[in-house]
């Protein structure tokens, strides 16, 4: 693998963790003592059988590389990461990491439920290899980016989970670490929080940090990463392109963004059609085709003073672009009985991803919808690679010297 670059971040050639057959494994008992009594007599009776969460998997991380691992309960995703961080040790094969590793695993993972937040702010980054003076500097920005305030004096065992979340992802990103690694609990943050934990999780790709992410969301995992592993009964059963490993996990998975539909279907949506340039069906474009959404409709009554509309959204549910015919001056005094309505884009400034797409009926003042298909479509775009994020713009360059 050679250095590329993405955005403003480069991820080089150099491996930070490299797993060479790794396997992992735990006892199953069959029996279960609860007294001393049993313990004793049973000592040698207690059967057990070999589970292994995972089994021979081979695995390099790339300095400045974000790595997802999806799969189902029970695939061994958690297990990884215990791996990765010392916690556990493998039955067969090794790990080798280079760099500092800070890991917000399950929560209340190294807090003492005695101490308070401020004083298990000292606890975890002691255990990552700070002395007080250096958490001293840092840890008014580690307070501030939890929200915890008043809370931070008190004891950790009367925090919720959240709060828990918050703390321990604040010490993590702080302790400015080569390598970051998270476990699923950022899925239990609340909404305002989750978005600015990803924000700092994108600034730290930008700071060239190697970050390896367990979720069961495919699509944020796609939306951040460089690469996705997906993890199926301990073993590995795809990694590469995120756009290309999410879709098969969400299809194999059968949770698919199916998007949903509702409305009062006084008019009806029958058929949405995404073409191209030359008016031919189409699921690929490249940046600067031409795009056309149709609509076919039919109104069962006459409706008056509809208004058409479509929204385009990244693969986090966040809209790219917008509009309609309200919006672009264009009256419908009324509609009944069949119907089309076109929206027409002759140049497509979206850069490389894929993109749903959500199309709808409804009032002028969109207080009633006839009908609305929420993401129930989708395009992939592809583009030369010379920009990055969502749109492409025309940017010129001019560069002058002696001033």
């Amino acid at each position: 693998m050679s250095g590329r670059e993405i955005g403003a971040g480069v991820i080089s050639a150099e491996p930070v963790l490299r797993l060479e057959g790794v396997g992992k494994c735990f006892r199953l008992y069959h029996d279960v003592n609860y007294s001393l009594k049993e313990r004793i007599i049973n000592w040698r009776k207690r059967g057990y059988e070999l589970f292994w969460a995972l089994k021979d998997v081979d695995l390099t991380v790339y300095r400045g590389e974000t790595l997802s691992v999806i799969g189902p309960n029970g695939s061994g995703k958690s297990t990884l990461l215990r791996l990765m961080t010392g916690i556990l040790k493998p039955n067969r094969g090794k790990i080798v990491t280079h760099g500092t590793i800070a890991a917000l695993l399950e929560l209340g993972a190294g807090f003492h439920p005695d101490l308070t937040g401020r004083e298990n702010i000292y606890l975890n980054a002691s255990i990552l290899g700070l002395k007080r003076k250096q958490v001293d500097q840092i840890i008014d920005e580690i307070i501030d980016f939890s929200e915890l305030g008043p809370f931070i004096d008190n004891q950790v065992k009367n925090y919720s989970s959240g709060m828990y979340v918050r703390l321990g992802f604040s010490i993590a990103i702080n302790v400015n670490p080569d390598i970051l690694l998270i476990d699923e609990v950022l899925a239990v943050g609340d909404a305002s929080f989750q978005t600015k934990c990803i924000d700092r999780i994108l600034r730290m790709q930008r700071e060239g940090k190697t970050i390896v992410l367990v979720t069961h969301n495919a699509d944020i995992a796609a939306s951040i990463s460089d690469r996705i592993l997906w993890l199926e009964r301990g073993e590995v059963k795809m990694l590469g392109d995120p756009r290309e490993v999410s879709e098969a996990y969400l299809k194999a998975m059968r949770t698919r963004p199916e998007g949903s539909e509702f409305g009062t279907r006084e008019i009806v949506i029958e058929e949405v059609e995404v073409l191209d340039g030359a008016g031919y069906p189409a699921l690929k474009f490249s940046t600067g085709d031409a795009i056309t959404i149709k609509m076919r409709f039919r109104a069962e009554r006459k409706v008056e003073d509809p208004v058409f509309g479509f929204g385009i959204y990244d693969q986090m549910g966040l809209m790219v672009y917008g509009t309609n015919t309200r919006l672009l001056q264009v009256d419908i005094p009324w509609v009944e009985g069949p119907g089309t309505v076109e929206f027409q884009l002759p140049k497509l400034t979206l850069l490389d991803g894929r993109y749903y797409l959500s199309v709808a009926a409804h009032t002028r003042d969109g207080q009633v919808n006839y009908h609305w298909l929420d993401k129930l479509y989708f395009f992939d775009v592809q583009s030369p690679g010379r920009e990055s994020g969502y749109l492409a713009m025309d940017c010129r360059v001019a560069l002058r010297s002696g001033e």
